[in-house]
This record gives C-alpha cells, structure tokens and sequence, in this order.
C-alpha cells in the first residue's frame, strides 16, 4: 500500500485557489463596468476552476502524473461524488415538478388563500415554500417576482418592500431546503445528515420569519383592493412537494425520496397528460442538464481542493486562521468569516460552501465544533451575504422584472429576514438555543474521533 505524501503548509499551494477567485470575481467586476446584464455570471464558474486546476499544475511539486493522479483522486472522493448524484436527482425532481404544473399551482393556491390584507406576507410564505419545496431561490424569485411586481402595482404596496419579502423567502426556504445545493454541499462537506442540519437552521430561522411577518403586518397592508382577481389550482400538482418535504425532514434515503418525488411529479403530470411518457423522460433529462454547472463545479473543485491540501495549501491557510482562533466560539466565528467572505467575493453560495467545507470540518475537528453545527453556519452565512450582494443572481434577477424601477440598494435595507437571521446565526454562537436539538454527543474525547450520531 502507498502512501500519499503531504508537504509541509507553504503559501504558493494556495495561488490556485486565489487564480480560481480572481478569475471569476475579476470577471464579473469588469462585465459589469461593461454594463453587461447578470455580469457575475457571464463567465462559467467550471471553467474559472480549470484556471485554478492549471495553475496547480504549474506551481505544485511533482510530476504530472502524480499531480494528475492527485487530481482525480478529489474528483472521485466519495463525498464529491454523492453530491453531484444527489443534484442530478434535485434537478430532475425540480423540472419535472414545474412541467407538470406543480410551481404554477403552488403560488396560485397560495394568491387564492391568503387574505388581501396579509398579501404582502403571503409573497414572503409563497416564496419560501416554493424556494424549500424546490431548492432553489433563483428558481424561486423567478416564479413568484413577476407576480410580486403586477400584485403590488394592482394593490398599491411599497414595491422595494414587496421584492424584498420575496427575496427574503426565497433565502429562507433555500437555506432550509434538503434538496438545494447549498444544504448538499455543507451536509456531504460536513459529513453529517440533512435531517440534523435542518433541525438546527429552522431553529435559527423560523423567529427571524415570525418578526419579518409581524413587520410586514404592519408596514405591508395594501392601499387598494385586489377582489375579484382568480387565480388556477390544483392541490394534486403540490403533492410531490409535500411528499419530498416530509420524508426528508423523516430522515429517509436522499436518494430514495428524490427518486420517487420525481416519479410522483410523473406520474401527476401523465395523469393530467401535462406529460407523455416521452415528454416525461426529456424533463428528467432537461433537470440533469439544469445541474450540469453545480454539477462540474463540484466535481472540479473537489479535485483542486485536493491537490491545494496535498500541497499544503489548506494547512497554511488553518494556521493562519488558527492564530485569531482561541476556543470553540471564534472557531465557529472563523467559519462564518471564511464563508462570508468567499461568497461576496464569489457571488455564489455554493461555490463559497465548496471552497471553506475542507477548512471547516478541520476547524471542527480542531476545536471540537459540532459537524451538524458548522454545517448550518456554512449554509445560513452564505445564503445571508448571497442574498445581501448587489451582483447576485437572487437580486439581478429580481430587479430585472422592475424595468429599472428598483435599485438593489433600495431593496436590501427592506430584507427584514435576512438582517433578523444575521443576528439570530451570532446570537447562537453565544446563546447555544439550537443545539438543544442536537441530544447525542458528535464528540469521542477520550479518542479525539467523531461518533457516528445520525
């Protein structure tokens, strides 16, 4: 048997990582003093990592087959691979719902039973549930932001206010979601189960929604009436959605309840011939495409990320973390600090949950923090900044439907959600209320190891 030998921490292993960075940011920088439209996302994430993977190449010690071999050992690590299965899987279950009718007929039940008067809170419980439902904000805020616009010219609402309610859902339901990439990427990085790391994020973020709500009961009442406006449902259609929320908060197979979310949506869909068979097949096969991005990412990151920490790259950049860090609370703040920062600079919460997982989980390691826990600060500090930047996608696609009427900086002083779940995501850092959840113990002190605890 072989053993892979590690050199020592030294600062060039990183340069791979910063090209990475630097590609991408500094091309969504100069997009947009072009004034091109959704700048930060112009130039494939995928090939920004092949930057960074060719300069490993060229800067890392070794032949080029060792550092080929180095290469693709990241590329097929276990946990990689799971991941991109697991959003194969999401994508198809997501397209496959929304073709048969199942997006359409969850935002027009909610329009139809929700009082007027509640409107504006009814777009913030629309978008969550569609953001968790499907797992993904974007696909959210642009399933429910056109409507948001049309409803609040028609009653008369505060239309920064309105757009960031929507924003604002779509945050928390992808922060919540078992099947959005940020919960696959943090969980699998983590190494712990979707289950726990829900547990701990809906106690971090369900009283940040109640006094969003509160607020907008107040502040978000319409001047004028919308009776009269119908609006087509059908309860059947937002089956697969429930189906897949419940098992998953079960703790049942990932795979299993994907699988058979998308089966169901099928089925649906044939039933209300929204669907043939073949139609059937080409949406799964359409959601497989939809990941190919994430799914690349993922797959190239993890093989850079490998050769960065064989070359010591990850172990310099943890002692130099290591030095601010003195105990188990500012190693959680470490975390929230590397993953804030990652995704402003980024524009991509994923990306930012890839990057730091390796980190993070030697941070836990280290200072004993529970994986469940540094999971959820991953996911929660990441989607917070990603819904707070101007360049994001979440808000560029928001504001597209405005017309220029709404700039992203009229919006984000409004996204009451994300400024409470800020405060919610440090207070707990000091004030441990969401680990209550977490009754086993992850720790094996006498051993120095993780126990198995879900």
């Amino acid at each position: 048997m072989t053993i892979e030998k590690k050199e020592k921490s030294n600062f060039i292993a990183l340069i791979p990582f910063i090209v990475f960075i630097l590609v991408y940011l500094g091309s969504g920088v100069y997009l947009q003093l072009q004034n091109v439209e959704m700048a930060f996302y112009q130039f494939p994430a995928p090939v920004a990592v092949v930057c960074g993977v060719i300069s490993a190449f060229i800067v890392h010690k070794g032949t080029i087959d060792e550092k080929f071999d180095t290469f693709i050992k990241g590329c097929g690590n276990s946990d990689i691979m799971i991941m991109c299965m697991i959003y194969l899987l999401a994508g198809a279950f997501a397209n496959v719902s929304k073709v048969m009718g199942g997006v359409d007929s969850t935002v027009n039940l909610g329009l139809t039973f929700i009082p007027l008067k509640f409107i504006m809170i009814g777009m913030f419980l629309i978008s969550s549930f569609i953001s968790l439902a499907t797992g993904t904000s974007v696909g959210a805020i642009a399933a429910v932001g056109p409507i948001a616009v049309a409803v609040s010219q028609k009653a008369g609402l505060n239309l920064p206010l309105t757009l960031a309610c929507v924003i604002g859902g779509a945050m928390f339901g992808d922060n919540l979601s078992i099947i959005s990439d940020t919960t696959i990427a943090s969980t699998r990085t983590q190494g712990c189960a979707m289950k726990d790391k829900f547990k701990i994020n809906s106690y971090l973020s369900f009283i940040p929604a109640l006094l969003t709500i509160a607020l907008l009961f107040v502040y978000g009442k319409p001047a004028l009436s919308l009776e009269g406006s119908s609006y087509d449902y059908n309860v059947i259609k937002v089956l697969p959605y429930l189906f897949v929320l419940i098992l998953a908060i079960k703790g049942s197979n990932v795979f299993l309840v994907l699988t058979g979310g998308t089966l169901l949506s099928g089925a649906i869909g044939l039933f209300y011939k929204d669907l043939t068979v073949l139609t059937f097949a080409q949406s799964v096969f359409t959601g497989f495409t939809n990941m190919t991005d994430i799914f690349l990412l993922s797959l190239l990151t993890g093989g850079l990320a490998q050769m960065v920490t064989k070359a010591g790259g990850l172990d310099y950049l943890l002692n130099k973390i290591q030095k601010m860090i003195k105990g188990k609370k500012s190693g959680e703040f470490g975390i929230a600090t590397l993953v804030s920062l990652t995704d402003v600079a980024v524009a991509n919460n994923t990306v930012a949950i890839i990057i730091n997982g390796p980190i993070a989980k030697k941070l836990c390691y280290k200072y004993k923090i529970d994986p469940r826990r540094s999971a959820a600060l991953l996911s929660t500090y990441s989607s917070i900044f990603q819904g707070y930047i101007p360049y994001g996608a979440q808000m560029l696609v928001l504001t597209s439907f405005t017309n220029g009427q709404v700039s992203p900086f009229e919006i984000i002083p409004l996204i009451y959600f994300l400024h409470f779940m800020l405060l919610s995501v440090i207070l707990s850092t000091f004030i441990p209320f969401a680990d209550n959840l977490l009754k086993k113990e992850p720790w094996d002190f006498d051993k120095g190891e993780l126990k198995k605890v879900s």
